[in-house]
């Protein structure tokens, strides 16, 4: 009889944690992100603790790449994404944008250790990007924008923290893709920024959090909790730069806080959009009537 007490207690238990786990599970929200000064809202407020409060993780990649991974393996509930992410996982996982974070004017760039001039003249060019992702749209442009053959250019994939670690060898011909803050260390190697999303206006890159359809409908008045987190942390680490640098430096390679100061003039907010801005990306597949006002 003993036995049998301590087999039920047991089992009631283990079904208690169940309910208790998954309980937690469906109330909590993980997005999957990755260092870019555009997210700094998203790195502020896990540090002043409002995503904590709210039960909503971060998992923070090096790349693009990898973060979108993560959401594609079913490591998190949304995701930081340009459109070029968003455009590759919508139909499979049925990807919506829901928050509207910032658009780069000038926070995308490509660098070189050659002029423009020189890169049209060169016979090859060996070119550093994460090939699955904007990066390979803003070559695109740049070389229709500039008349330089695609075939002059040997494309090499890497992350880039990988592309970080690149020099600026005189005998090479080089062109690399990157994004704040990983330019700055490159630039500092000798590499010089020939375009970037404030030079050419063809060049849009907005970075948006998504999730999908099911999680929109499922957990929508969590989705507004974080938009209102969103929007507090933008107010107050622009309010207070200072502060918010201390805070969020380590999620964006250490950058100096002149770096940071130069970083945030790089892109432009848009988490409170617009009716024009909406109308503008609606024939981009940004549907507004899912996008947190």
């Amino acid at each position: 009889m003993q036995y049998f007490i301590s087999l039920t207690i047991i089992f009631f238990s283990l079904l208690l944690s169940s309910c208790s786990s998954e309980t937690k599970h469906n109330n909590s929200l993980t997005i999957s992100t990755n260092a870019w000064i555009g997210y700094a809202p998203l790195f502020y407020a896990k540090e002043k603790g409002y995503l904590k409060e709210n039960n909503i993780h971060l998992l923070i990649s090096v790349s693009l790449g990898e973060a979108a991974d993560l959401y594609s393996v079913g490591r998190a509930d949304m995701l930081t994404t340009t459109q070029h992410e968003y455009y590759a996982l919508k139909d499979a996982f049925h990807l919506l944008p829901v928050i509207l974070l910032d658009r780069s004017n000038g926070g995308d760039m490509i660098l070189s250790n050659r002029t423009i001039n020189e890169l049209q003249k060169a016979k090859k060019i060996t070119a550093y990007l994460e090939i699955d992702s904007v990066n390979a749209e803003m070559l695109k442009e740049f070389l229709q924008h500039y008349n330089i053959p695609l075939k002059k250019l040997h494309l090499i994939n890497k992350d880039q923290a990988q592309i970080e670690d690149i020099s600026a060898h005189d005998n090479e011909a080089i062109l690399i893709v990157t994004y704040t803050p990983y330019d700055i260390s490159l630039k500092k190697k000798g590499f010089k920024v020939i375009t970037s999303t404030k030079d050419i206006n063809s060049i849009i890159v907005i970075d948006a959090l998504c999730s999908s359809k099911s999680i929109y409908n499922k957990r929508l008045k969590h989705l507004k909790i974080l938009k209102t987190i969103i929007d507090r942390s933008v107010e107050e680490l622009m309010q207070d730069k200072k502060t918010s640098y201390q805070l969020i430096k380590k999620y964006l390679r250490n950058l100096s806080y002149k770096e940071y100061l130069a970083s945030l003039q790089s892109i432009k907010w848009i988490n409170k959009p617009s009716k024009e801005l909406l109308e503008h990306i609606e024939p981009l597949g940004y549907d507004r009537k899912y996008i947190l006002p």
